[in-house]
């Protein structure tokens, strides 16, 4: 009666629905777990599940005198996660055909994350060989109850849902110490709720993940900053968004690529989700790939139109670059305010920002939301076609393998043309209620750090290249707030990550990504780090390896994922989208690397498979040549190429910024890596500074060509 009563009123304030299909938990004899996101989790648990179910109880819930006094309307105990004694009797009551909830985690979690889950609930299944049910808890991290500090947008009585997932089983283990066992179930387990809350709940385009995040976090929350130094708030983003929808509108034509040609400001974030909005699709131009590069891009992909700001083209220099440019038109921000007419700003505020989602077409969230380009390093670029369900199942994914929450703050210097810069660090703070401080070029080595400093930034990013440069040139205590540091976009070099687990005491978690399937196919983190590796694979992706003739070990790698691109435009077939295919079949991307995957699921890249030259018949990786020169020479850069030799086949050169460099360092490094002679680079080319594209990306078709002109 009084849990009826409980139920009853919990509906009512908290608008509870539960979705998915109970009947396995009705049959007893189960094992949920559950997300914790605040102290009222057990109580929700233990009122709308079926069947009367046990619930474990944190003793932090049991600590706090209203939610003791809920929890006397279900059944529950509370369990010391270290105490094995409580475990044995959860064991007996699975056995004897009872549910019973556990929250992993063994806390309410105080980041928004995912935090350390601990074997008991893995150790139970695995004594009662019983199935698991995944239980997600929507809502409940944004109420009053919850233990996020400084939680934007915290609400008494949020919205809650209960999703419960489809039945598992944890996958069986060989026989091993029971420590090891423990530690290997706690990771089955962690995995299993990883997945489970990377599946999203709701179908939405990029726009309407920015209304979500508006009306979750409240409409005044500071969200995005820039080098202005003027935060703005989820409301000033949707106003600027729908203001730009509406001028661009009368300029393009729905389902129109459209060149961006703009810097990390929030004027860009702005631009792209008002295009989208309006269903024309922001093709993000890399404005430092050059005049050609820019040509190939637009005639690829079918651009006629460019937005771009003069006070930008004036400062890049640009100027060239649009000239080249002859049959695209060309608009400018700074003109589009003008064009803002009386009617315009009177639908503005009286009829979208109140009603933003009346006032726009409906969008396929499978249609494409946005064209990047790969970034030419190997070959001519290509337009790469995301949709909005793959960019938002990538943000999805990674919320929930990283920790982070609205106490957190991103300091983005990547540029938004790239991958990694516009979906991890920009759009996925973005839609998560954590600011993003932008700033317009990561090439200012000594202003970053600094300001990571100032404006008390806890999320750093960049690649190898640019982490190396910044702490060569930041005080030892520049980074003081930050508690990650995440790399992607090329090979983590070993030297650049001593130097910052030395000088600043940070680990930097490795990622690996491609435009194809957005900045994180896989990622190390702080619960899931190997060093060497980068990584396990994201929830969703799945993966196979195809032999390459001549190596070893690993294999080439294809995945498929809910992420995944929606195909290719190629300069040969302009405006024609050519759908994602590989050789194993349709809907698999083909990587191009080469990849060992450990027994835990860790990945190792071995090296792309253009990056080999054959010498000697065997299959030497260039990675390799490089690794050496990086194990001779430290503190110089190195990238290396292939020469084709005519009449003797391949052989390898390696471009070095270290003037003392010879091939004997060369093969002393090689026997102190325990690598074969043919890994020595055959000719070293000296030059002052390797050349690099806008991403931080060694550019090896600039490397290639001075290689064929020096023959």
């Amino acid at each position: 009666m009084i849990a009826s009563l409980l139920r009853t009123l919990l509906r009512v304030l908290f608008r509870v629905r539960v979705r998915g299909d109970c009947g396995r938990l009705s049959a007893g004899g189960v094992l949920v777990v559950a997300n914790h996101d605040s102290l009222l989790d057990p109580v929700l648990l233990g009122v709308f599940l079926p069947g009367r179910p046990l619930v474990v109880a944190t003793r932090e819930a049991l600590g706090r005198p209203l939610i003791r006094l809920l929890l006397r309307a279900v059944d529950c105990v509370a369990l010391d996660p270290t105490h094995p004694l409580g475990v044995k009797r959860l064991i007996h009551q699975v056995k004897s055909g009872r549910t019973v909830v556990i929250f992993p985690q063994g806390r309410a979690t105080t980041t928004g994350g995912l935090m350390k889950v601990y074997d008991a609930a893995g150790v139970i299944a695995s004594r009662c060989d019983a199935d698991i049910v995944p239980l997600r808890i929507e809502g409940t991290l944004h109420s009053r109850c919850s233990l996020v500090g400084g939680a934007h947008g915290r609400r008494w009585f949020p919205r809650v849902t209960l999703h419960v997932h489809a039945p598992r089983k944890l996958p069986a283990l060989p026989s091993m110490p029971a420590r090891e066992r423990r530690r290997r179930l706690a990771d089955a387990v962690l995995q299993l709720m990883q997945s489970m809350l990377s599946v999203p709940t709701r179908r939405t385009t990029l726009f309407g993940a920015l209304l979500d995040a508006m009306a979750l976090h409240g409409r005044r929350t500071p969200i995005v900053e820039d080098v202005r130094g003027q935060p703005e708030s989820y409301g000033a983003l949707v106003k600027g968004a729908l203001a730009l929808s509406r001028i661009t509108s009368r300029f393009t034509q729905p389902g129109e690529i459209v060149g961006v040609m703009m810097p990390n400001v929030s004027i860009s974030l702005a631009l792209v989700l008002g295009l989208s909005a309006t269903r024309r699709v922001p093709g993000m131009l890399n404005y430092t790939s050059g005049p050609e590069a820019l040509d190939i891009a637009c005639g690829a992909s079918g651009i006629k139109t460019i937005i771009t700001s003069r006070r930008f083209v004036e400062l890049a220099r640009l100027d060239a670059s649009l000239k080249k440019l002859t049959q695209c038109r060309v608009h400018y921000v700074e003109d589009m305010r003008s064009q803002l007419t009386l009617r315009d700003k009177l639908w503005l505020v009286f009829q979208a920002l109140p009603r933003p989602r009346s006032v726009l077409p409906a969008t396929d969230p499978n249609e494409t939301a946005v064209v990047l380009f790969t970034s030419g390093s190997e070959s001519r670029p290509k337009g790469v076609a995301l949709s909005h369900r793959g960019i938002l199942a990538n943000v999805h994914q990674m919320r929930a393998v990283i920790d982070f929450g609205p106490n957190d703050k991103y300091l983005n210097a990547l540029p938004l043309y790239h991958v990694f810069g516009l979906v991890a660090c920009s759009l996925l703070p973005l839609y998560s209620g954590t600011r993003v401080l932008l700033y317009t070029n990561p090439l200012h080595y000594r202003v970053i750090p600094e300001l990571a400093y100032t404006r008390d930034c806890t999320y750093i990013f960049g690649t190898s290249t640019f982490l190396g440069h910044y702490g060569r040139h930041a005080h030892p205590y520049d980074f003081y707030r930050v508690r990650v540091v995440v790399c992607g976009g090329e090979k983590l070099n070993e030297a650049v990550a001593e130097q910052w687990l030395r000088q600043f005491g940070l680990r930097i978690m490795e990622g690996y990504g491609a435009t194809e399937c957005g900045p994180a196919m896989a990622l190390n983190t702080p619960l899931c780090y190997r060093p060497g590796t980068v990584g396990r694979f994201m929830p969703g992706v799945e993966h196979r390896l195809v032999r390459v003739s001549g190596i070893e070990r690993g294999g080439a790698l294809h995945v498929r994922s809910p992420n995944l691109m929606k195909g290719y435009y190629f300069v040969e077939q302009p405006g024609r989208l050519q759908p994602a295919r590989s050789e194993i079949g349709p809907g698999w991307y083909s990587t191009g690397d080469v990849v060992d995957i450990d027994d835990e699921g860790y990945l190792r890249i071995l090296g792309r498979v253009k990056r080999f030259a054959k010498i000697a018949g065997e299959m030497v990786s260039l990675e390799l040549v490089e690794r050496i020169a990086y194990e001779a020479s430290p503190g110089c850069k190195h990238a290396a190429t292939v020469e084709e030799l005519s009449g003797a086949g391949e052989s390898t050169v390696l471009f070095t910024t270290d003037p003392m460099l010879d091939r004997i360092g060369l093969h002393q490094a090689a026997r102190r890596l325990g690598a074969r002679d043919l890994a020595v680079a055959r000719r070293i080319i000296k030059v002052p500074a390797l050349p690099l594209l806008g991403s931080g990306k060694t550019d090896y078709v600039t490397l290639k060509e001075h290689v064929a002109r020096s023959a």
